[in-house]
């Protein structure tokens, strides 16, 4: 296990710091990533790591940055550690979809795969369960 996993965890509230996702309702922990991965010059320092749920991870891998289709700029992914979520993504209590407020959390639904089929129907159980933060 990552040795930064308590810390990480302990502050993200055992929650994916990029979708929400409850980590109690998975049967292993959440993984610290690299919020700058160490490719990109990023570092180990708890400034840089955040609890993130596998498809976040996985999606997201070395990626800081995506396009917007509208704009065709590059925007910069959410960072944890100096975004506050609830000002770049908002949830559909009724469809279970994130939303992005702004460009940032936007590109970050896309490049995230944020909405996908499963993440949706798996919000939808969750903020019946009140286990997914509103």
């Amino acid at each position: 296990m990552n040795p930064h996993y308590s810390e990480t965890a302990r502050r993200a509230n055992h929650h994916c710091e990029y979708c929400q996702a409850p980590e109690v309702v998975f049967n292993f922990p959440f993984e610290v990533e690299h919020i700058i991965p160490i490719y990109k010059n990023g570092t180990n320092d708890p400034s840089n790591l955040a609890l993130s749920c596998r498809s976040c991870n996985l999606h997201k891998g070395i990626q800081i940055s995506g396009i917007l289709a509208d704009t065709e700029k590059t925007i910069r992914f959410f960072n944890p550690r100096i975004d506050q979520w609830k000002k770049h993504f908002k949830v559909n209590e009724e469809t279970g979809e994130i939303i992005g407020l702004t460009s940032i959390g936007s590109v970050t639904i896309i490049g995230l795969k944020m909405n996908g089929k499963t993440q949706i129907y798996a919000r939808k159980l969750w903020i019946s369960l009140g286990l997914f933060p509103s």
